[in-house]
């Protein structure tokens, strides 16, 4: 699989937001996009995934131009999303809130491949998903992602506010998800060294343009700090 960004411009109302942004990710090469607060990585996510539609630009997955296809098209096309608002439906139930999003073919065989990955979900099942803490909220969220069977996870920020010990046990979860399942990878994130880690190509982006890009086996944890602060 393969995600090709070509020339992408945004606006929010009449403020742009994304200027000409193109990026091409592959399946087997997990890309962070990097980046401070307000540069436009949300902005760049949510658009991949149809929540908001661009002023110019495509988007193909796998050849097909996919920029005018509504959200659920596109997770049926096989992009799973993990937003930066990881509450999702607080009302419901933890286990409710994974059937929710569960294909009508689903069986419990895929609910508890689900809850082996993230088994501190298996004692909270009946509890309100809204009580949950950040970190367990997080897991939910990426349980509810690999439950709609997706061949490309692209996550937003998803250690953000998280305690390190929780943070540890998300970046090798997404390892595995990644070197055993073959499960593509975008994480958009500020936490350098992490992204630096889990991914294989990088994008920089500074007030709504790409200012970097490449392998980050080629960018040192120096020039990865030096570009954030353009």
């Amino acid at each position: 699989m393969a995600l090709v960004v070509e020339h992408l411009c945004v606006s929010h109302g009449r403020t742009p937001a994304l200027f000409d942004v193109s990026l091409t990710v592959d399946v087997g090469a997990p890309c962070c996009v990097l980046g401070r607060n307000g540069v436009g990585k949300t902005t760049l996510l949510n658009t991949i995934m149809g929540v908001l539609r661009p002023a110019s630009g495509r988007i193909l997955l796998d050849g097909r131009d996919i920029t005018n296809a509504p959200p659920h098209e596109r997770a049926r096309a096989g992009l799973g999303y993990v937003p930066q608002d990881r509450v999702g439906f607080p009302r419901l139930t933890v286990e409710e809130s994974l059937r929710v999003v569960m294909p009508p073919d689903s069986g419990r065989r895929e609910l508890d491949d689900v809850l082996e990955i993230f088994p501190a979900l298996t004692g909270l099942l009946g509890k309100p998903a809204g009580f949950l803490s950040g970190g367990q909220m997080q897991q939910l969220a990426i349980a509810r992602a690999l439950l709609t069977r997706p061949r490309m996870l692209i996550l937003d920020e998803p250690t953000e506010g998280i305690q390190p010990s929780i943070v540890a046990e998300i970046e090798e979860t997404i390892v595995r998800l990644h070197k055993r399942d073959g499960l593509g990878i975008v994480i958009a994130e500020q936490y350098v060294e992490l992204a630096l880690r889990l991914a294989e190509r990088y994008v920089v982006l500074d007030a709504g343009a790409v200012v970097g890009a490449g392998a980050t086996a080629d960018l040192g944890l120096e020039a990865a700090h030096q570009l954030l602060a353009i």
